[in-house]
């Protein structure tokens, strides 16, 4: 029963993931990527703080500082890349771009904890590359939208690693609320230093708008940032990231069904070279290698070596 609840809530959470990048397009038209992104994360964190009054909150300044680092990853740097490459890529493409994460969650692993991987592992980064290059028809498009997205799939790799080595120790609710608000009120903070903010309501889509709002607030922020932090936290983060390569799939698709975007073969085909990527940067070790691991260096030994991160 637990491991289906973890498997439902990582494919909600995929799915959800997927439905932002449109329904993020969709806000650009009467919103700038930083009003919007401030908007949504102080919203959601403000309506989060009644339910987490009476849970156990950090008490060390050292604690406030990694749940701020991780706002300031996850929910600063993160989704301000995609908003500002759906400026000027579409919703799909940044969406295969920035689901490189896990790809980079291997590569920060391996830099920063020298946490040690397999050949398949590193085949997977390169084949996930590959599918970066695939999807942008082979050519490497300098628009600003590229780079934006790729940076945001750094920082959302680097994001999930430190969240699955520091967030055990963090309430889910209490880490998924101030991160989001320390995310909302950086965002509002640099704002007016990187774009001309701006917030118009258009009164004959008004009920579009509200619902977009709404589910950015709602679905995007709590629901999402709660039942993936839950998903870090009650599981294995490796095994877990093996569902990111759901992202690209959904964004695609959803973009397609919302937006009208259409669906190149060669997008079709990069996004299938990512989620190889991805796989195989995930892929468990065979079970008799790691019974012989266990049996050479010990339980404990296996387990500080987690092969996925």
């Amino acid at each position: 029963m637990r491991n289906l609840r973890i498997m439902l809530l990582t494919v909600f959470a995929m799915l959800v993931s997927g439905l932002n990048f449109p329904v993020g397009k969709m806000a650009l038209a009467f919103g700038s990527p930083f009003v919007l992104l401030a908007i949504r994360f102080i919203a959601a964190g403000l309506l989060m703080l009644p339910f987490i009054a009476k849970r156990p909150h950090p008490r060390r300044a050292a604690d406030w500082l990694k749940i701020a680092v991780i706002g300031l990853l996850q929910s600063a740097l993160v989704m301000a890349g995609i908003y500002l490459s759906m400026k000027t890529i579409s919703s799909g493409s940044s969406s295969i771009l920035s689901s490189t994460n896990p790809i980079w969650f291997i590569i920060f692993s391996f830099l920063l904890y020298r946490v040690r991987y397999r050949a398949v592992q590193w085949a997977g980064v390169l084949i996930g590359f590959a599918g970066v290059a695939v999807a942008q028809g082979f050519t490497v498009q300098l628009e600003s939208g590229f780079w934006y997205a790729i940076g945001a799939g750094m920082a959302w790799g680097l994001a999930t690693l430190l969240t699955s080595r520091w967030g055990k120790a963090y309430d889910t609710w209490v880490m998924a609320a101030y991160q989001m608000l320390i995310g909302g009120v950086l965002l509002l903070a640099v704002g007016p230093l990187l774009e001309q903010p701006h917030f118009t309501w258009d009164p004959d889509h008004l009920g579009k708008e509200l619902f977009v709002l709404g589910w950015m607030i709602l679905m995007s922020s709590i629901a999402q940032f709660v039942a993936w932090y839950d998903v870090l936290m009650n599981s294995d983060p490796g095994k877990a990231n093996v569902y990111l390569f759901l992202i690209p799939l959904f964004g695609l698709c959803t973009g397609w069904l919302l937006l009208g975007e259409p669906l190149h073969a060669y997008v079709l085909a990069g996004a299938v070279c990512t989620g190889i990527g991805i796989f195989l940067v995930n892929k468990p070790r065979p079970a008799k290698a790691v019974q012989a691991a266990v049996e050479g260096s010990g339980a404990g030994a296996e387990k500080r070596q987690c092969p996925a991160g």
